[in-house]
């Protein structure tokens, strides 16, 4: 095997957290000494690395960087064994996690996982990894499912401080306020569209006078557009408009999910009635 020295095994170890909060930075460094020990006290080891992964979740393999590095040195033929606390920390996508494994076994590297005594090497283990895994990937969906329920209540109450801030606006520990200048354009492109402007005439207009959009450079009708449907500018915070569907992916939300709106959330650009001739709705 390529890089071997002196017949010894070369043996890397995962671990991963998914947040970045001090009870898990805490987390992880036990984890790390965990493995350095184990390093330590076999003769027949070398250490190939310890691969750290924080504030990332188990739930898809490309998306995790050390992930990736690991498997790029196991390709390379550069490791033999890879150890990790449990499935849950290598995957808790079931498919993603039996292709992973199944892919290690065709070049040679096994995996240990120590909370279910599974050694990949073993014919046997298979029916048992794609078992764990499937609870793997249920406990993994309970979990999101228990944080989108804190979420969707403090949507609710009102408490939800979550996002891009918008143009216009400057977070000030939970809370937003007012920019003045930024405002000035908010209310001009407000002003402009009640008296009859279209957005691309609204863009071309602060283009010529070269004011920054909101990300800087140009603004396009669609910056316009966006701008002048967002209840942020009137005081109201429409939140969950995004989801993560059952895939694990963010997907806009269409009404696969109740919307909350927080009225006089946040002080108000431009008035209720001002948003309501432009949007066409009742200002009341």
């Amino acid at each position: 095997i390529r890089g071997r020295s002196a017949g010894k095994t070369r043996v890397a170890a995962y671990c991963r957290v998914s947040t970045l909060m001090a009870s898990q930075e805490t987390s992880i460094e036990g984890q790390q000494r965990h493995f350095e020990r184990l390093f330590s006290q076999d003769p027949e080891w070398e250490c190939a690395g310890i691969f750290l992964e924080t504030g990332v979740t188990g739930t898809k393999a490309e998306v995790r960087p050390e992930l990736q590095r690991l498997l790029a040195q196991c390709r390379a033929g550069r490791i033999d064994l890879v150890l990790t606390k449990s499935i849950s920390r290598f995957a808790r996508n079931t498919q993603d996690c039996l292709a992973l494994v199944r892919e290690l076994n065709g070049l040679g590297v096994h995996l240990f996982f120590e909370k279910e005594n599974i050694h990949t090497g073993r014919m046997e283990s298979e029916l048992m990894l794609s078992i764990l895994a499937c609870l793997a990937a249920d406990e993994s969906r309970s979990i999101s499912d228990n944080m989108k329920w804190g979420a969707r209540k403090r949507f609710q109450a009102g408490t939800y401080r979550g996002g891009r801030v918008p143009f216009g606006y400057a977070r000030e520990g939970n809370e937003l306020s007012v920019v003045p200048d930024e405002a000035c354009v908010v209310r001009r492109v407000f002003v402009a569209a009640a008296l009859g402007d279209g957005a691309t005439a609204i863009a071309d207009s602060l283009n010529a006078q070269r004011i920054p959009a909101p990300r800087g450079g140009r603004w396009w009708p669609s910056t316009v557009r966006k701008m002048l449907g967002n209840p942020v500018y009137a005081g109201d915070l429409l939140c969950q408009k995004t989801f993560v569907d059952e895939e694990y992916t963010q997907r806009v939300n269409r009404g696969e999910l109740d919307r909350f709106v927080v009225r006089d959330h946040h002080p108000a650009i431009v008035s209720r009635d001002l948003f309501a001739a432009v949007n066409g709705k009742d200002g009341a």
